[in-house]
């Protein structure tokens, strides 16, 4: 697979790191305990360690400001990992939904860092974080009704196929994780000087975790301004 952040998207927010876990191999067709009970110790240890208001902890600022540099509200558009804190912190729960997915967001909480986690066998070899263009498309996770997706919007594409709108706040029904799903690419996305180590972390601990938990291998990778490109 090959992923690629844009030159343009570079040059607006040079300080954007990418952490890169590719897992082929994994087994999701049935629940994994261990990953349960890792998901609720992640929200039990996590939780008392936030700001009081998820939106306000210097973590999660970084991402909120760079939201606002690419024309992102956050308030309305708010990042997959402050959406997830907020929710939990207003007495909300994260119900499992199957083992990548949880596994994902248990990494994802314990380093507060936003995760995705997209299918490659439906979505193809080759993502890209990039701004829109006309002609791209996006349906919106659990619809059937595609949305018109903003030119120049910074999103994740396969093709002409929006994964992910606004950076990381929506995902797409098409490459979502599901029974079967068996070739995944997971970005965890952070900033050089502000999280780099978390993002560097968090990347090696899912893939070990992928490979013992569920049974795949893993490969690794960063991607940055000065290596925009990943390939495996």
């Amino acid at each position: 697979m090959r992923f690629e952040i844009e030159k343009t998207v570079l040059e607006a927010a040079p300080d954007i790191v990418i952490g890169v876990v590719v897992a082929r191999g994994i087994d999701n067709s049935r629940p994994r305990p261990a990953i349960s009970a890792r998901l609720g110790e992640a929200i039990a240890e996590t939780l008392p360690r936030l700001a009081s208001k998820a939106k306000e902890d210097q973590r999660i600022q970084a991402y909120r400001e760079a939201f606002s540099r690419f024309g992102i509200n956050p308030n309305k558009y708010p990042c997959s990992i402050e959406a997830i804190m907020s929710r939990l912190q207003k007495g909300g729960n994260l119900p499992s939904i199957n083992p990548i997915v949880d596994l994902g967001n248990a990494v994802s909480i314990k380093y507060i860092l936003p995760i995705g986690a997209h299918d490659l066998d439906q979505v193809g070899g080759e993502l890209s974080l990039r701004r829109a263009v006309r002609g791209d498309r996006f349906l919106p996770f659990g619809t059937d009704q595609e949305e018109v997706v903003d030119e120049g919007e910074l999103v994740y594409a396969s093709g002409s196929t929006v994964r992910t709108r606004r950076w990381m706040w929506r995902q797409s029904e098409i490459g979502k994780i599901v029974a079967g799903s068996s070739y995944v690419f997971f970005p965890i996305d952070g900033f050089a000087g502000i999280n780099e180590a978390a993002v560097l972390e968090a990347r090696d601990e899912l893939a070990r975790l992928v490979e013992s938990e569920l049974g795949g291998t893993a490969v690794t990778g960063l991607v940055d301004r000065g290596t925009p490109v990943f390939e495996a």
